[in-house]
């Protein structure tokens, strides 16, 4: 598994926002451009200036209270002129590992609103290319740390059909490092080993790792995990690759990775570790791995059909001695019954021999 190294290419993704419904379309790219059967006409793409050309992406490094002016080039390749808005949104990190910006009308509070197009709206002509410059300030006051966002060209139109209003959003990604101390900070979270034997009394079963990585600091980072399940004494020890590549994660952010070891014998007391190495990327684009970050749990694999089989040989052996007793306790006193009727029978012949001899005498 392979970290990123550097930020994520610009992606086609569809976003949802409120107005009875809505439907945004939101690429990333330079040039940026919709999937096939979207109506997108137009494209952005980085402006070409002293910050460089053909950037994928804006990737600044400012300190508070400073700012940098770059631009948004906008390209309409449709037949009718475009009426688009142009703003700047904050990003986060999404479920499937991707740049997430908040919709049209929810408040930024960092690259959002530190950024400032230097016109709201811009009207595009057929076939026409124009270039939209923009301001991003840092507050004095802001925290030193990475900051994620995009600028944001978006085509609102109602679909008179589907009686909703469409948003069609192209953006460019924006990385931010305020200037500052670094200090990166990855911790292994909430973590937890199940696992599930087969009816098979010997087979094995699957243990499932569960954790969560939280990036507890101001520094963006990627991770390199790996899973151990073992019995006591590391009895039965198996490595495991996370099942997915873990995102680079902004300060704050958190993510969930489940990792499934097959053929795990049934050990009873299972447990499982993590070992994790933080990945930072510099303001160069330079990766620099931290210390290993662990984490450990203990949990069950417990082969409760044998533990059944067991407890019912255990019980049938129980009863098969107590039966055992019973007979020969039965036996034993049928034995003294026998003995003692004897006994009583012998007494009796012998008071009747001294009685008859009695009798003759006289």
């Amino acid at each position: 598994m392979n970290p990123r190294s550097t930020p994520p290419h610009p992606r086609l993704i569809a976003l949802s926002s409120a107005m009875l419904a809505v439907l945004a379309v939101l690429a990333f790219a330079a040039p940026a451009q919709a999937a096939e059967g979207d109506e997108v006409t137009w494209t952005v793409r980085t402006a070409s200036n002293n910050l460089g050309s053909e950037r994928t992406n804006y990737t600044y490094t400012v300190d508070p209270g400073g700012s940098v002016s770059d631009a948004v080039t906008i390209a309409n390749h449709g037949d009718e002129a475009l009426d688009l808005k142009v703003y700047a949104a904050d990003g986060s990190t999404s479920e499937e590992g991707q740049l997430s910006l908040l919709v049209a009308g929810d408040p930024s509070h960092a690259i959002g609103a530190w950024i400032v197009p230097q016109q709201a709206t811009v009207t595009v002509a057929a076939g026409e290319t124009v270039t939209v410059p923009f301001t991003l300030s840092v507050p004095e006051n802001a925290t030193p740390g990475d900051y994620a966002g995009g600028v944001v060209t978006s085509l609102s139109a109602p679909d008179a059909q589907n009686g909703v209003t469409v948003d069609r959003r192209l953006g460019i990604r924006v990385n931010l490092r305020v200037g500052g101390e670094l200090a990166p900070s990855l911790a292994v979270e909430n973590m937890s080993v199940a696992w599930n034997g087969g009816l098979s009394p010997f087979a094995g079963g699957d243990a499932t790792v569960t954790y969560t990585l939280h990036n507890t600091g101001n520094a963006s980072i990627a991770a390199q995990p790996t899973a151990r399940v073992s019995g006591i004494f590391d009895l039965f020890g198996t490595d495991a690759a996370a099942a997915q590549d873990v995102p680079a994660l902004l300060p704050g952010e958190s993510w969930t990775q489940t990792v499934s070891v097959p053929g795990v014998p049934p050990v009873f007391a299972l447990i499982a570790g993590v070992n994790v190495v933080p990945v930072v990327t510099d303001a160069s684009g330079s990766t620099t791995p931290l210390e290993t970050v662990t984490g450990q749990t203990i949990g069950a694999a417990v082969p409760w059909t044998l533990l059944v089989i067991v407890l019912l040989v255990a019980a049938a052996i129980v009863l098969l001695l107590r039966s055992r007793r019973h007979r020969s306790k039965a036996a034993q006193q049928r034995a003294d019954a026998r003995v003692e009727d004897a006994v009583a029978r012998a007494l009796a012949e012998e008071r009747a021999r001294a009685a008859a001899g009695a009798a003759s005498v006289d």
